[in-house]
Formats: C-alpha cells, sequence, structure tokens
C-alpha cells in the first residue's frame, strides 16, 4: 500500500497556515520560532526533502501542543 504523501507545496501551505495561527493565537510561542535549530539551515545551499517539511511541520504542531498542555485557562 502506498502512504498517501502530501506534496511540497501542500506542506508548505500547512505550515504557512499554522504558523499565522501560531503568530495570531500563541504570540508567545512565536518568538521564539526563529531560534529553532530546524529552521536554520546547516549548509550554503541546503536541499529541502518532502521529509524535511514534514519533520518541521511535527516540530510546530508539536510545540502547539505543549504549549496548549502547559497552559491550559
Amino acid at each position: 500500500m502506498i502512504k498517501n504523501m502530501k506534496t511540497v507545496k501542500d506542506l508548505l501551505s500547512e505550515i504557512s497556515t499554522l504558523i499565522r495561527d501560531i503568530e495570531t493565537n500563541y504570540p508567545e510561542v512565536y518568538k521564539y520560532l526563529d531560534e529553532n535549530p530546524d529552521t536554520i539551515p546547516n549548509m550554503d545551499h541546503p536541499e529541502i526533502s518532502t521529509e524535511d517539511l514534514e519533520i518541521y511541520l511535527a516540530t510546530l504542531k508539536d510545540l502547539v501542543l505543549k504549549y496548549k498542555k502547559n497552559h491550559k485557562n
């Protein structure tokens, strides 16, 4: 069975939407996104794969879930 793989365009769209949500609803978390080492390339011209984007998306989702869990109203 073939795994339902998202395209780079799909992943970038989902990442952008999630980042906008974080910026709007969790500004205290948003300020730390630039410090995330997953966003810092370690080469002059890195190639980013769909797997890299999937990992980054999962990292963002995990960040929001952990924040929500630790900051329940």
